[in-house]
């Protein structure tokens, strides 16, 4: 397989080589390699949490209340640090 790469993002990559002295290719295969296992990792997470929703497990809360839950506890927690 061939891979271009923009101009920007090949010289990072070449740089990164020289400064590691590993191969560029071998560089690129474990970044690549690494995003996918994020993916993967996201993906299970999303569907477990999914599954947690529809079984009735966890319930949901409406945008507003969890925004103002947020907001309650970061004002805590800087009057805890102050």
């Amino acid at each position: 397989m061939v891979l271009t790469l923009e101009p920007v993002l090949a010289a990072k990559v070449e740089r990164w080589s020289a400064e590691t002295g590993r191969p560029a290719g071998e560089l690129v295969e474990d970044a690549i390699a690494g995003y996918f296992n994020e993916v993967g990792e996201l993906r299970s997470t999303l569907d477990r949490r999914y599954d947690e929703i529809v079984s009735g497990k966890v319930q949901l809360i409406d945008g507003a209340e969890a925004y103002q839950l947020l907001k309650e506890r970061a004002s805590a927690r800087r009057k805890s640090i102050a």
